[in-house]
């Protein structure tokens, strides 16, 4: 059996699916964070697959560039996160209004 292309598609589309519906549904800000990443991730894993079913590069200096951006991303998005959880233990993506002045 080889495992071609619509495979890492359809393992892409449901690591996206899971990672879209625990961002919306979870108030957790580091759950959330981390549903950020895991749709990144989905992404980078179709750009992969295409860029290897197409005997094309482009898709892999794409994977790149999204790695980078995730990667400030994370900088930032953390820095938030461990000020917000600062000024209030079990702080929840409605209590953004704490980092105000």
């Amino acid at each position: 059996m080889t495992i071609n292309a619509s495979w890492y598609l359809t393992l892409a589309a449901v690591l996206f699916t899971i990672g879209a519906v625990g961002f919306l549904v979870r108030r957790n800000i580091l759950v959330m964070f981390m549903c950020i990443e895991l749709m990144l991730n989905a992404a980078n894993l179709t750009f992969v697959s295409f860029s290897r079913s197409l005997n094309d590069i482009g898709g892999q200096i794409s994977v790149f560039f999204v790695l980078v951006v995730a990667a400030a991303e994370v900088v930032v998005g953390l820095a938030i996160i461990v000020a917000i959880y600062r000024r209030r233990l079990g702080a929840t993506a409605d209590d953004q209004h704490l980092l105000k002045g």
